[in-house]
């Protein structure tokens, strides 16, 4: 072998080795993976690491650079228990890809087969009945010389059907990365089984590296997005707070109370869309999707309907040009009541404006009032008053791509405006 292939070889080795220790140091730091996962990663990380170094060990016995010096029996048995770490890993490793891409999966079989692969070859050490070298150096096959071979393939069978079923149930376009993985060391199994020469670094160390930084990163994503799912579940649960306020339902409850003595029917009917009002609240915890504008604009008509009651002189307008988009759930609701609440109460004359309309890039709702206003460089009043702002901000942003403008000063009222994107049909 001449020198530019062995400086290329150990180069690569390397390079394979730095890949999977700074792997290993970012599946220990990453915040997002939990601890059951965490723990899989960074032993199938020391795992590879093992057959790396038994590839050169491996290398060494094809060279006979291990029998030199040895008692011929002793190097055999050596040698022949360095090929057995190899070939009892290498099944655990892809059944370990297997757990991790469906871990509540009915996968008791994969761990069986795995004991008996193990079982075989850790025998061979012994009695020679699938791999053996002999005093020379030589490498024989046994009878179940095959059997990692075997066990491996029907694994990554197995975990391809499994990333092809939840891609084909869920729409998990990141689901496309378990497979290309797994049919990256397929192919790789079948260039080294063609090559007629032993290398220190074989195809399928390579691909099994590479298989295990795909599934690092497949991890990342899946756990990051359920992260976010998280926080906009939070969110939501900020914006009902926010909205269901002591003051309010003490208000509401007061003004149904004065109507059941002089105008029963408006109490009943009062009843009836506060219990509404609330109950759309409640269902807003579950709304992962986007809704109708409609939808959001009979939410927002039922609370202004309520606050009325109390503040009658309030004019609400509603100038609605544009209406076929979704939008997420209490965008336009939340902003209203922070208009009657914090700008319009108590003035002279006080107004709001709902408005909506489209250009050829977005749809642009507008919240006017023309209340006391605020200063909108002033972060402790966003964020404490204004909290609505920032929650309905922060859900049209990750939802649907938009983003919400606010203008406004103190004593000339306030405009906030969402942008929510076209959507375009394909």
């Amino acid at each position: 072998m001449n020198s530019i292939l062995i400086a290329t070889i150990i180069v690569l080795d390397v390079a394979l080795i730095l890949q999977l220790l700074q792997m290993t140091f970012a599946v220990w730091a990453d915040p997002y993976i939990s601890g059951h996962e965490r723990s899989f990663m960074l032993i199938v990380c020391v795992l590879v690491l093992i057959l790396l170094a038994q590839g050169q060990m491996d290398y060494l016995v094809g060279e006979n650079l291990l029998f030199t010096g040895m008692d011929p029996g002793a190097a055999a048995t050596v040698a022949t228990a360095v090929s057995v770490c190899g070939y009892v890993i290498r099944p655990v490793v892809i059944a370990m890809f297997v757990y991790l891409t469906d871990p509540d999966g009915r996968n008791i079989w994969i761990y069986v087969l795995s004991g008996i692969n193990a079982l075989v070859y850790i025998i061979s050490i012994f009695y020679p009945i699938a791999i053996s070298f002999d005093e020379t150096g030589r490498f024989h096959r046994g009878p179940l010389g095959y059997t990692c071979a075997v066990v491996s393939f029907l694994f990554l069978g197995h975990l391809i059907i499994l990333a092809i079923r939840s891609y084909t149930r869920n729409r998990r376009i990141d689901m496309i990365i378990p497979i290309f993985a797994s049919a990256v060391i397929i192919g790789a199994t079948i260039v080294d089984m063609l090559m007629t020469h032993d290398l220190p670094v074989s195809f399928l160390m390579a691909a099994i590296v590479c298989g295990c930084v795909s599934y690092y990163l497949w991890l990342h994503l899946k756990f990051a997005k359920e992260h976010e799912t998280s926080l906009l579940a939070e969110s939501r649960i900020r914006i009902m707070m926010s909205q269901i306020q002591p003051h309010f339902l003490y208000n509401t409850l007061a003004s149904i109370q004065a109507l059941c003595a002089k105008d029963p029917p408006k109490a009943a009917h009062t009843v009836e869309i506060f219990a509404n009002y609330l109950r759309q609240n409640l269902d807003s915890l579950g709304e992962s999707e986007l809704i109708p504008l409609k939808k959001e604009l009979e939410h927002t008509r039922i609370y202004t309907e309520i606050e009325l009651l109390m503040f009658p002189e309030i004019l609400i307008n509603y100038q609605i040009n544009d209406q076929n988009f979704m939008l997420p759930a209490l965008t336009i609701q939340p902003l209203v009541e922070n208009s009657i609440r914090h700008g319009v109460r108590g003035i002279k004359d006080p107004s709001i404006y709902i408005t909506t309309r489209r250009d050829s890039e977005e749809h642009m709702i507008e919240i006017r009032d023309n209340g006391r206003g605020f200063d909108t460089t002033d972060e402790s009043r966003m964020s404490g008053r204004h909290i609505g702002i920032s929650n309905v901000r922060e859900r049209v942003e990750k939802m649907c791509g938009g983003r919400v403008d606010v203008e406004s000063s103190p004593g000339k009222g306030c405009t906030v405006t969402i942008h929510i994107p076209v959507k375009r049909e394909t």
